[in-house]
């Protein structure tokens, strides 16, 4: 039994759809169905949860981080509906070349939620779609998890060592499973 103090969630293609274009606007952003009645859920039981998500869309000129702004407004408000919050999100706005220690599958941003949240990495858990979420957690310490949203599938099909990773069918079979596991 797990007792969780954070959880940290990736963005596209596990709340929200994503694309190989790129989600771009307020517009494109769409969240995956139970994904946000899900993060309620989290919220129901009192454990924050933080989103950490790479947007170098916003390094390719593609948009703009007042766009990005807009698409987690328009998340926070379509929570909101469902008494449901995100805590924080942190992005990383920079491009795959530039060599900053925030792009996942470096950890920055997973040590950062956990020093802000004062949060023990082994009581973390991670979810993503994309084995730079997994090893990202993996470098901080934390409990990953892996859906099969988003890049999931594709991450599953290529990546032979995610054995030990549990896989769940999207974020709210994860919240599902893994709070059910959970000392209250």
């Amino acid at each position: 039994m797990k007792k969780w103090q954070l959880i940290i969630l990736d963005r596209d293609g596990v709340i929200n759809f994503d694309s190989d274009d790129y989600i771009k606007s307020v517009s494109e952003w769409q969240a995956i169905p139970g994904s946000l009645e899900a993060i309620a859920k989290i919220n129901q039981h009192h454990i924050p949860v933080v989103v950490c998500t790479n947007q170098s869309g916003i390094a390719r000129k593609l948009f703009t981080i007042e766009e990005l702004h807009r698409m987690h407004e328009k998340m926070q408000r379509e929570l909101q509906t469902m008494q449901g919050h995100v805590d924080k999100i942190y992005f990383c706005a920079h491009h795959p070349d530039e060599s900053c220690n925030c792009r996942k599958p470096k950890a920055g941003m997973y040590l950062q939620a956990l020093q802000d949240f004062n949060a023990d990495p082994q009581q973390t858990l991670v979810i993503g779609d994309s084995l730079r979420d997994i090893k990202a957690a993996q470098t901080a310490g934390c409990y990953a998890a892996l859906v099969k949203t988003g890049k999931g599938e594709r991450t599953l099909a290529k990546d032979k060592d995610l054995t030990e990773i549990p896989v769940y069918t999207n974020l709210e079979d994860a919240i599902n499973n893994l709070l059910a596991e959970t000392v209250v």
